[in-house]
């Protein structure tokens, strides 16, 4: 039940061609350039050091990546995007899902090629496994993450406890401390030893969510694994290791980012 096994693919991932997004503030055409980060752009703009078409840049500016010429400190900004980066990691465990980690511990960027403006699609804590998403474009990784896509994950518990019991109980919906939680579906299948893998597909996408599920139900989990985040399956991705998209995930991909229009951050 447990992936694993495989072939190395593609630490750097691959493409995926542009949608033209139109005008959006200076600060995000920055950030989505991968020339600061989000934070860094608004200090930017707000120090003067951003110009528009040779004018200083007022924060909040609206501008046209296509057309304007934007430069930070002097030097020209590509902010036209005509594609974005995009990767599927299998995360090991102990790894942080973070830019930077202040202890000195790996993360998952350190596993992937450095590739400006790349974002992480959702976060797996410390000790989960299993897919990540990570791409350049920020407005896809918001998309994907808000609650109103129901993106689909899929994780597999190795648990101690009676999951047969758990499986049931969470088919009626599991009680925490921020709502309810109603899971798209759970299968217990046993492993013996007294441990079970306990499957489980979610959409509500709440911090350490299956983890406080299995906690409510009484399941002592000892490794827990994403295997499926929307139409991106793990499969027998070796842990560590990245690949690119398939074209039939890049397309339905599209399909739940293309679905509504969110506000633009």
């Amino acid at each position: 039940m447990i992936p694993g096994g495989g072939q190395f693919i593609n630490k750097a991932g691959g493409t995926v061609k542009a949608r033209n997004e139109g005008p959006m503030r200076v600060q995000r055409a920055l950030a989505r350039a991968g020339a600061v980060s989000r934070r860094e752009a608004d200090q930017a703009v707000a120090d003067g050091r951003v110009l528009v078409n040779g004018q200083v840049a007022l924060v909040g500016q609206v501008v046209d990546p296509a057309r304007d010429v934007i430069t930070l400190d002097g030097a020209p900004v590509k902010t036209h995007v005509t594609a974005h980066r995009w990767i599927v990691l299998n995360k090991p465990a102990a790894t942080m899902t973070t830019r930077k980690d202040p202890s000195g511990r790996t993360t998952v960027f350190d596993l992937v090629d450095d590739v400006p403006g790349l974002v992480y699609v959702g976060r797996l804590d410390f000790m989960t496994e299993g897919v990540l998403l990570l791409t350049t474009d920020g407005t896809a990784a918001h998309a994907l993450t808000h609650p109103s896509r129901e993106v689909e994950r899929t994780y597999i518990a190795t648990v101690r406890g009676d999951a047969l019991a758990a499986a049931k109980r969470a088919r009626q919906g599991v009680q925490l401390e921020d709502g309810l939680v109603t899971p798209r579906d759970v299968q217990a299948h046993p492993l013996g030893a007294r441990r079970w893998a306990f499957e489980i597909t979610i959409a509500e996408g709440k911090t350490h969510e299956v983890r406080r599920i299995c906690d409510a139900l009484e399941l002592e989990v000892e490794r827990l694994i994403r295997t499926s985040f929307g139409p991106v399956r793990l499969g027998n991705l070796p842990s560590g290791e990245a690949r690119a998209l398939t074209a039939a995930e890049r397309t339905v991909l599209d399909a739940i980012i293309s679905k509504e229009q969110l506000p633009k951050a």
